[in-house]
C-alpha cells in the first residue's frame, strides 16, 4: 500500500505547499515543505550577517539548496529524487548534473535541451562563462558552519544515493554513465572549482561503488553456498526450480559485478590517474584519503602493486596534508594482518622513504610515519635494517612530545617487548622483577646514545608505553644488591645512567608534567592526573624513604652519583615519615647529607643538599623541628669554620694551601645554603662583605672565593628585607640594612673594573638584582619606602658601566672567542646560558623603568644579529618598553640604529664590500623595526614622527663635511634607513615632516651626485601616495611665517602625553603638570650626539609646523565625536 502511495506521488497536483519547488522531483517538494521554517534564535544569540538570514528565510529552490540549508534530511533527500528518476529520469539527471554545478559555485544552469543537443565539453565550456569573477570562493573551501556541514552533507548525498540506485537504477546504463561522463569533464577542467567539486564527487562515487562491490561478492558468495548445498542433497530431495532460481541469480551477480567494475575502471583510469597528481594539493589528498579506502575495504581489486604505486609515488609530495593522508592508508593496510602479505613487495620498495618521514618537518605527517614503522616492525622483525631503527630511536629525543612518544613506541616494540624464556627463569637464583633484564637493555641504550644530560627525554618518551620507568623496586635492587647467579654487575657508567633515569622518572611522577622544552608547560592537570601524581608520590615516597639513605652510604664518595640522589627527596610527600612511623630513616637520611657536605666541594652536591633541607623544612611538617635542628647543628659548623678560615687570611699574607682550601670550601658551603636558607641569625654578613672589600687585596687568593662572598652578600640583603615586617618593621634593622644594601652596590660598582669575569659577573648581578629589590616599587609599602635607594648621584656613570659591561660581555661574537673553538657543545651550551642571565638581568632594569630607557639601545641594536641567541629576550624587552613610554622607545630604537651608523662610518673606506653588508644589515634592522610599530598608525602616530624628527636632525649633523666642505653632510647617508619607517607616517604627518625636511635642507636639493641620493630617495618616500598637484604645490609666503591658527579642541591630551616637553598650552591646567610619568629623562631625544639633543615635545614641533601651513582644526587632532562618526 505504501508502494502504491509511493508511486502515485508523481502525478499528483501541485498545492500550495509545493509550488516554486523542483518540478522533477515529485514528493521532495512535499517533504521540504513539511520542514518548519527557521526557528527563532535564543536570547542573546545574534546572527553574523543578515545574508545568512535572507538565505534562511528563503525557500529551497534546486537541489543544491536543499542540501546547502540542510532543512531536510539527506536520505529523504535521495529518496525523492528517485521517485522523480522514476518519473522522468531525463529530468532528474539534469537535476543531479546541475547540483554538482551549482556545488562547484557556478550561476549557470544547465537546461534539458541544453543537455541533449550540445556534448559534455560544450556544456562544461558554457558553464565556465557563468561563474563570479570577482571571487574565487566556492562551496567546498568557503568558511563557516552552512558550508562545513554543506561539504559533509554533499559527501553523504554521493554515498546514499548510489545505495539507494544499487539494485535496479545503478545498472540501467544511464545514470551512472551520464554522471561519470559529466564528472569526468568537469574534473579535467581548468577550473578550480569544477576539478575540485568533481573529483571529490567521482571519489565519494567510487567509494560508493566498492561498497556495492563488495555487498554483490557477499551475496555472490552466498548464492554459490547456497546452489553447492541444493546440489549436494538427494536426487529426490533436489529443487530443481531452485537450483535454476539461483543459478540465474549467480548469473546476474556476476553480470552486475562486472558492470560495477567497469564503472570503477572508467571512474579510476577517467579522473584518479590525472587527479592524484594536480596542482592543487586539496584535490591530491581526496583522492589519497579514498584510495586507501579501496584498498582496505575490496583488497581483492586494489590492493596490488598497479595501485600501490599511486601511493607510494605520492609519498614525495611537497604538501604535508597529502603525504599524511598516504601514511594514513598504510597504517590501515598495516593494522590488517591478512593483507600484510600483499605489501611485501612495496615494503622492500618504499620503507626507505617511509623512515625518512620519520624526520618530516610536519609533526603530524613524521608522527604517522613512526607509526607506519613500528607496524612494519610488529609485521616483519627482519625488514627493517639495525640503521633504520636507529634513525627512528634517536626520536626519542625530539623536543615534539607526540614524535617522541611515537618513537618510544617502536623502541618498546623493538626492545622492550621480550618474553622470559623457562631457561633463562632456571639462571636466575634471586626473584628479580621481570623488569630487570628490560631496565638493564634501557640503560646499556641510554648509554650508547650518548645523550646523557637528556634522561628525562627519555624517560618521557616511554612514560605512557612501558611501566617499567616507574618501577622502583627493581632500579633500587639492581643498584644496591649483589648480582645473582649469570647475571653481570653493573659498572659504574651503568649504575650513573641507571640513578639518572630512575631520578628523572620520580621528578615526572612528582610533577605530573613533561619535563622542559617538551609539551605544554602550562597545561592545567585534570582530577584524574592529579590523583595519579598524588599516589605516585605517595608510592615513590613510601619506598625511597627507606632506600636513599642506603643508596646515599653506598655512593656518598661520588659526587655525580651523590648530586642526582639527593634531588629524590625533594619530592617526597614528608608527612609519610610521620603516618607510616619512619622518622629513624629521616634521621640516617639527615646524617648522610650532613657527611656529604662535610665531605664535597662541587657546588651541584652542595646546592643539592641545601635545596633537600629546604623543601624537608617547607610548609611546616611535623617533622621540621628535627629536621631544623640537624640544619642549625650543620650551619653552626660551616660558620664556625668560615670564621677560622678568614681569620687566618686577614692575619697572615701569605695562605698556605691548606689554608686557601679551607677558606675557598667554606665559601662554596656558606653560598649555597645562603641562597636557600636565611642565615641572618648567624651574623657573618659583615665577615662576608670584609672579605668582598679585601677584593682587590686578594692576592694568590682564588677569584671563586670573593665571587661566593659577593652573591653570599647579595642573599644576605635579601634575607634581611624578607625578614622585615611590611607594617611595623624595626627601625634600626632597616636602617642597618639600607646602609649594607647602598655600600654593597657601590662596592659592586667599583668591582666592575676587576680584571677578574666571575668577580665582575657577580658584581654586575648583584647591582641589578639589588636595584631592583629596592627600587621606587617600595613605595607601594609606606612603612619600607625609607629603603627605595637613592642612585642619584652616580647613577648616570652606574647605567654607563652597565651597559657597557652588557657589550663587553654577553654580544660577543663566536669569531672573536677563540676560546670556546675548542670546547665541547655542553660547555659552549653553559656560556650561552649565563650570558643569557646577564643580559636578562640588565633587561629588568629597563622592563622595570629603573634606569634610562635610551641604555636599552646597545641592546636593540643587536636584534637581528644575535637573534638566535637572545632574540626572545629582546623582543620582550622592546614590547614592555613601547608599555612604559611608545616615544621613548621610538627614541631608542632611533638612536640603536644612529649608533649602528656611527659604527661603520668609522669602518668606511677600508672594505667597501663589507661597508655596503653593513648598510644592508641596518636596513635590514629598521625594517624589522617598523613593523613592530604595527598597523594602527594613530596609536603609533606621535613616537613615528619623534623617530622622524630626530632622524633628520643626526642625518644633517654636523652640517658641513670637514672632508669634503662643498659635499653632502656626512651622516646624510642616514636618510636611506630612516626611509623604512616612511611608511608608518601618517599622510597629513608626512606633508609636516616633508615640509620641516624642506626647511632644515634649504638649497641641497639642487645638488647632484651619489652622495645626495639618500635626501632625494628620502624625500620620495614621504611624497608616496601624494597626486602631481600635491607634490608641486607651494609653501605661501605667510604660511612660512605661521599664521595664527585657531586652537585645537582634542590636542591637549596629546600635548600633555609627552614627557619632558618644553612646550605647554597656555590655557593648561596648573594641575595637569604633577601627571607627567616619573621618568621625564626617557622622552628626551639622544639620537644624533646621544645626549646633547634638545629636549622639546615632538607634539610642539608637529603643531609649529601645522601652524605655518595654516592646516585646518580637523586635519589633526580630530574631535572625539568627529573619531567615533568616522569609525
Amino acid at each position: 500500500m505504501q508502494a502504491d502511495q509511493a508511486a502515485e506521488a508523481p502525478t499528483a497536483e501541485p498545492g500550495p505547499a509545493t509550488r516554486g519547488r523542483l518540478q522533477s522531483t515529485g514528493s521532495s517538494a512535499a517533504s521540504v515543505a513539511s520542514v518548519p521554517s527557521h526557528q527563532p534564535a535564543k536570547r542573546g544569540r545574534k546572527r553574523k550577517n543578515k545574508e545568512l538570514e535572507n538565505e534562511l528565510a528563503q525557500e529551497a529552490t534546486t537541489l543544491f539548496e536543499i542540501i546547502r540549508l540542510g532543512r531536510a534530511s539527506v536520505q529523504s533527500v535521495v529518496d525523492d529524487w528517485i521517485e522523480s528518476y522514476k518519473a522522468k529520469r531525463e529530468e532528474a539527471l539534469i537535476n543531479l548534473v546541475n547540483f554538482v554545478i551549482h556545488s562547484s559555485g557556478c550561476k549557470g544552469t544547465v537546461t534539458l535541451e541544453m543537455y541533449s543537443q550540445m556534448e559534455h565539453s560544450d556544456i562544461i565550456r558554457k558553464m565556465t562563462e557563468e561563474f563570479d569573477e570577482e571571487s574565487g570562493d566556492y562551496p567546498l573551501i568557503m568558511a563557516g558552519p552552512i558550508y562545513k556541514k554543506f561539504r559533509a552533507n554533499f559527501c553523504e548525498f554521493v554515498t546514499l544515493l548510489v545505495r539507494q540506485c544499487q539494485y535496479s537504477i545503478l545498472y540501467d546504463q544511464f545514470m551512472v554513465d551520464n554522471l561519470i561522463s559529466m564528472l569526468t569533464g568537469l574534473s579535467d577542467s581548468q577550473v578550480r572549482a569544477f576539478r575540485h567539486t568533481s573529483t571529490l564527487a567521482a571519489m565519494k562515487l567510487m567509494t560508493a561503488l566498492v561498497n556495492v562491490a563488495l555487498n554483490l561478492s557477499v551475496n555472490l558468495d552466498n548464492t554459490q553456498r547456497q546452489h553447492d548445498a541444493e546440489r549436494a542433497k538427494q536426487t529426490s530431495k533436489r529443487a530443481s526450480e531452485r537450483i535454476e532460481m539461483l543459478l540465474a541469480k549467480r548469473q546476474e551477480n556476476l553480470e552486475n559485478t562486472e558492470e560495477v567494475q567497469q564503472m570503477m575502471n572508467n571512474i579510476f583510469r577517467g579522473i584518479f590517474v590525472h587527479r592524484y597528481r594536480d596542482t592543487q594539493p586539496e584535490i591530491r589528498a581526496i583522492c589519497m584519503g579514498e584510495i586507501g579506502l579501496w584498498m582496505k575495504n575490496y583488497s581483492e581489486m586494489f590492493l596490488s602493486d598497479s595501485y600501490l604505486k599511486y601511493v607510494g609515488w605520492t609519498l614525495h609530495d611537497k604538501v604535508g596534508e597529502v603525504r599524511l593522508k598516504c601514511l594514513s592508508d598504510l597504517e590501515g593496510l598495516y593494522c590488517t594482518p591478512e593483507l600484510v602479505a600483499k605489501l611485501e613487495l612495496f615494503t622492500n620498495r618504499f620503507k626507505d622513504r617511509i623512515v625518512s618521514m620519520t624526520l618530516d618537518k610536519e609533526t603530524d605527517v613524521a608522527v604517522r610515519a613512526i607509526k607506519v614503522c613500528t607496524l612494519v616492525l610488529k609485521n616483519n622483525e627482519d625488514i627493517l635494517s639495525a640503521e633504520d631503527c636507529e634513525n627512528v630511536y634517536q626520536l626519542v629525543y625530539a623536543s615534539s612530545r607526540a614524535v617522541a612518544q611515537a618513537a618510544g613506541d617502536f623502541l618498546n616494540e623493538r626492545l622492550f617487548k621480550r618474553e622470559e624464556t623457562e631457561a633463562d627463569k632456571a639462571k636466575r637464583t634471586k626473584r628479580r622483577s621481570p623488569n630487570s633484564p628490560l631496565i638493564r637493555d634501557l640503560v646499556q641504550f641510554f648509554i650508547e646514545s650518548e645523550l646523557h644530560e637528556h634522561a628525562a627525554y627519555l624517560v618521557d618518551a616511554l612514560w605512557d608505553v612501558n611501566d617499567m620507568v616507574k618501577d622502583w623496586d627493581c632500579m633500587t635492587e639492581l643498584l644496591l644488591e649483589e648480582p645473582g647467579r649469570g647475571e653481570e654487575a653493573l659498572d659504574d657508567r651503568q649504575e650513573t645512567a641507571l640513578i639518572e633515569i630512575m631520578v628523572s622518572a620520580v621528578r615526572q611522577a612528582a610533577k605530573g608534567h613533561p619535563p622542559v622544552g617538551r609539551g605544554h608547560s602550562k597545561r592545567l592537570l585534570t582530577s584524574k592526573e592529579k590523583k595519579q601524581v598524588v599516589d605516585d608520590r605517595v608510592r615513590l615516597t613510601e619506598h625511597f624513604v627507606v632506600k636513599i639513605p642506603e643508596l646515599l652510604s653506598k655512593y656518598n664518595t661520588d659526587y655525580e652519583k651523590v648530586a642526582n640522589l639527593l634531588e629524590i627527596p625533594q619530592h617526597f610527600h614528608v608527612e609519610v615519615y610521620t603516618t607510616s612511623r619512619l622518622e629513624k630513616h629521616l634521621d640516617a637520611l639527615l646524617t648522610q647529607m650532613r657527611d656529604i657536605v662535610e665531605k664535597h666541594t662541587e657546588m651541584e652536591v652542595l646546592n643539592a643538599c641545601a635545596k633537600t633541607y629546604e623543601c624537608l623544612m617547607g610548609e611546616q611538617y611535623s617533622t621540621t623541628p628535627m629536621t631544623e635542628v640537624a640544619r642549625n647543628t650543620l650551619v653552626d659548623s660551616l660558620c664556625e669554620k668560615l670564621k677560622r678560615s678568614c681569620a687566618f687570611f686577614q692575619h697572615t699574607g701569605n695562605p698556605s694551601e691548606d689554608e686557601i682550601y679551607a677558606l675557598t670550601s667554606s665559601m662554596k658551603r656558606i653560598v649555597s645554603f645562603y641562597s636557600c636558607h636565611d642565615l641572618t641569625v648567624w651574623e657573618i654578613w659583615g665577615l662576608l662583605f670584609a672579605l668582598v672589600k679585601r677584593t682587590g687585596e686578594r692576592g694568590v687568593l682564588p677569584d671563586s672565593i670573593f665571587g661566593h662572598a659577593i652573591a653570599s652578600c647579595h642573599y644576605a640583603c635579601m634575607w634581611m628585607l624578607a625578614r622585615l615586617d611590611e607594617t611595623e618593621p624595626d627601625e634600626t634593622e632597616m636602617g642597618k640594612l639600607h646602609r649594607f644594601a647602598m655600600e654593597l652596590v657601590r662596592t659592586c660598582s667599583s668591582l666592575l673594573m676587576d680584571s677578574s669575569n666571575v668577580i665582575r659577573e657577580e658584581g654586575f648581578i648583584t647591582i641589578c638584582d639589588m636595584l631592583v629589590a629596592f627600587s621606587p616599587q617600595l613605595h607601594k609599602k609606606p612603612a619600607l619606602s625609607s629603603l627605595v635607594m637613592d642612585t642619584s648621584e652616580g647613577m648616570e656613570f652606574l647605567q654607563g658601566l652597565l651597559a657597557d659591561f652588557i657589550q663587553e660581555h654577553v654580544f660577543i661574537e663566536d669569531d672573536d672567542d677563540d676560546e670556546e673553538e675548542d670546547t665541547d657543545e655542553s660547555h659552549k651550551i653553559e656560556i650561552l646560558h649565563k650570558r643569557r642571565n646577564l643580559l636578562a638581568a640588565f633587561c629588568k632594569l629597563i622592563v622595570f623603568n629603573i634606569i634610562e630607557m635610551r641604555n636599552a639601545s646597545g641592546i636593540f641594536k643587536h636584534y637581528m644579529k644575535f637573534y638566535n641567541d637572545y632574540g626572545d629576550i629582546i623582543k620582550t624587552t622592546l614590547a614592555k618598553a613601547r608599555e612604559i613610554n611608545k616615544i621613548s622607545c621610538a627614541r631608542t630604537l632611533g638612536l640603536s640604529l644612529s649608533q649602528l651608523y656611527k659604527e661603520m662610518k668609522i669602518e668606511e673606506g677600508i672594505d667597501e664590500n663589507r661597508t655596503a653588508a653593513q648598510l644592508n644589515a641596518i636596513k635590514e634592522l629598521a625594517r624589522r623595526f617598523s613593523l613592530t610599530f604595527g598597523l594602527d598608525q594613530l596609536k603609533t602616530r606621535d613616537a613615528v614622527a619623534a623617530l622622524h624628527r630626530e632622524g633628520i636632525q643626526f642625518s644633517l649633523t654636523p652640517l658641513e663635511n670637514p672632508n669634503d666642505p662643498g659635499g653632502p653632510p656626512p651622516n646624510l647617508g642616514y636618510l636611506e634607513i630612516l626611509t623604512e619607517f616612511s611608511s608608518k607616517l601618517l599622510k597629513l604627518d608626512k606633508k609636516t615632516v616633508l615640509q620641516y625636511l624642506d626647511k632644515s635642507t634649504d638649497g641641497m636639493l639642487d645638488n647632484e651626485g651619489e652622495g645626495w641620493s639618500p635626501l632625494l630617495t628620502y624625500r620620495s618616500s614621504l611624497l608616496q601616495g601624494e597626486t602631481m598637484s600635491e607634490r608641486s604645490m607651494p609653501v605661501s609666503e605667510s604660511s612660512k611665517n605661521g599664521r595664527k591658527t585657531k586652537k585645537r579642541r582634542g590636542g591637549l591630551k596629546r600635548k600633555f602625553a609627552m614627557q619632558g616637553a618644553e612646550w605647554v598650552a597656555k590655557d593648561a591646567p596648573e594641575e595637569a603638570e604633577p601627571s607627567k610619568k616619573p621618568r621625564e629623562e626617557d622622552a628626551s631625544s639622544t639620537q644624533g650626539s646621544e645626549r646633547d639633543f634638545e629636549e622639546t615635545s615632538q607634539l610642539s614641533w608637529l603643531s609649529s609646523q601645522r601652524n605655518k601651513r595654516k592646516l585646518p582644526r580637523e586635519s589633526y587632532g580630530p574631535r572625539k565625536s568627529a573619531r567615533v562618526k568616522e569609525r
